[in-house]
């Protein structure tokens, strides 16, 4: 007796469960397959993202260089003045200051976060378990008018002020192509401490054979417009090198 009464509610509870639910391990692996294939997604060594931010009403033309070592560069372009916005060489991180002109070491927490934050290339969620990512199927939301996957992704810990903090970001698939329309991140530090910022994706194109999104809006509400992708460009390593800082005091 008591086995048909176990079976009765197994079969109860099936019949509530939707037939083509989804985990998150497979909603991730159709983005990955949908955008051209983990495998393919593997292969890349490097990408050069080129477009232009839009801020205060001003187009700010930039560069984004990423490789698989772990390398990154962002150049900006601001009234004719081409400059380094940041940049890391596997190691050290640095920064122009904009009020000298002259680059800066990142402290210690900025360059830890980038170190960790270069595993995300080319994507996070190629080989996350191999990273030592955990993710989480949170249920199903409507994001932007679209019906949504809500996927929790955690990362490695994040330093601030010396101390580790999570590393969350909220994904949120479109449950039709099973691609990231939106995240979300709780921000840890400055003005906005403890508020969730927002990053929106759309407009998605194909680069030899991979999707990217081409339209950005980051957390600020500043749009990022792609116009060219190059997959496994050429790089100078050299452009990641924290130049040396000029003398104030030179000698008249």
């Amino acid at each position: 007796m008591k086995t048909i009464k176990t079976l009765l509610i197994l079969l109860l509870v099936a019949a509530f469960v939707p037939a083509n639910a989804q985990t998150a391990d497979e909603i991730i692996a159709n983005y990955l397959e949908n955008t051209g294939g983990a495998e393919n997604w593997s292969k890349i060594e490097g990408i050069k993202y080129v477009g232009s931010a839009n801020s205060q009403g001003m187009s700010i033309p930039i560069e984004y260089f990423q490789t698989k070592e772990g390398k990154q560069l962002l150049k900006i372009n601001i009234q004719g003045q081409e400059m380094t916005q940041f940049s890391f060489d596997g190691e050290k991180m640095w920064t122009t200051n904009f009020m000298t002109m002259q680059p800066e070491e990142a402290d210690p927490d900025m360059t830890h976060n980038m170190k960790n934050q270069a595993m995300d290339f080319p994507d996070p969620f190629v080989n996350y378990k191999e990273k030592g990512y955990t993710v989480e199927l949170l249920g199903e939301e409507t994001m932007e008018g679209t019906e949504t996957y809500k996927i929790k992704l955690t990362r490695l810990p994040i330093l601030v002020d010396g101390v580790e903090e999570p590393n969350v970001i909220f994904y949120y698939f479109d449950k039709e192509n099973f691609v990231p329309i939106a995240t979300e991140a709780e921000v840890r530090q400055g003005p906005m401490k403890g508020q969730m910022a927002k990053d929106t994706f759309s407009d998605y194109q194909e680069v030899e054979g991979l999707y990217f999104p081409f339209a950005i809006t980051m957390g600020g509400g500043q749009p990022v417009t792609m116009t060219e992708i190059v997959l496994n460009p050429e790089i100078d390593d050299t452009m990641f090198a924290m130049p040396e800082v000029a003398d104030s005091e030179d000698k008249k």
